[in-house]
């Protein structure tokens, strides 16, 4: 589960509810059907005429990017495999790798290991590797691409939803108590277009571009490590290597918790 996810949209919905409260307001007024549906239906009408069918399929797959935390192979992990390999290559030869090809979890670590112990050539790897990045970057744009067009849409229906509902209110100018409904729902569309735009959908459209940033990121870091061990790097240069492409507080915390291990290792 992703908590950064369900504790935005929590705090979210519960800013609006609390604003209508403190206003004075009723939360009956936000159940509007007519504004629901213009804003809602609106917006997945907008969206599916603007992509199509194969990319609206993922839909779903994506919400299940956006609300679950994805159990990825860390960049921590990735040195320390990658020192592992140096070490065992080293040693034993790159065929001894094999055995580990079963424990690795994710798909594009397994292609570059197995890539590596065929012994393919270092830039036919490299090449092989980003292509798959660039496809994998392309698919994660367009995800990304429909939750930023839906949150562009939203408002924009929201305003169409208040010129209906003082289209509405202009017919009943005679009776003051469905004028004053028929304002306030016009206004209440705006409102659920604004917050679904605003709330959800571009930080949902964010929040996937980040996701892939990362992702990309430590794929890059993978395929460094790959070409660093096919051209016999020590295991100390793979470390030093790799741990560039982390934050600088957790690269300093992986240093010194690597100056222990070695320390430990020449102890024993």
């Amino acid at each position: 589960m992703d908590k950064t996810s369900f504790i935005g949209i929590f705090l979210g919905i519960g800013t609006v509810i609390f604003g209508v409260i403190l206003k004075g307001s009723s939360l009956e007024v936000l159940l509007n059907p007519a504004a629901i549906v213009i804003i809602i239906i609106g917006t997945i009408a907008a969206v599916l005429i603007a992509f199509p069918f194969s990319d609206i399929k993922r839909v779903p797959k994506l919400f299940g990017v956006l609300l679950s935390e994805r159990k990825e192979t860390s960049q921590h992990e990735i040195v320390e495999k990658f020192v592992e390999y140096a070490t065992i290559s080293r040693r034993d030869g790159m065929l001894a790798l094999e055995s580990k090809i079963e424990d690795i979890d994710d798909p594009f670590f397994q292609q570059a290991t197995r890539m590596m112990i065929d012994g393919q050539d270092p830039d036919f790897i490299r090449h092989t590797l980003h292509e798959r990045i660039d496809a994998m970057q392309e698919r994660h744009a367009t995800g990304a691409a429909i939750f930023s067009q839906a949150g562009t849409y939203s408002p924009s229906l929201g305003v169409l939803g208040a010129v209906l509902g003082l289209i509405s209110a202009l017919g009943n100018l005679d009776d003051i108590n469905k004028l004053g409904e028929s304002i306030a729902a016009a206004f209440v569309a705006t409102l659920l277009g604004i917050f679904f735009g605003y709330v959800l959908w571009h930080p949902f459209a964010n929040k996937l571009r980040r996701k892939s940033k990362i992702e990309v990121l430590n794929q890059h870091m993978i395929i460094e490590g790959t070409i660093a061990i096919i051209n016999g790097s020590s295991p100390r240069a793979v470390e030093e290597y790799l741990s560039v492409y982390m934050e600088e507080k957790k690269q300093k915390a992986y240093k010194e918790g690597a100056e222990q291990r070695h320390v430990t290792q020449a102890e024993a």
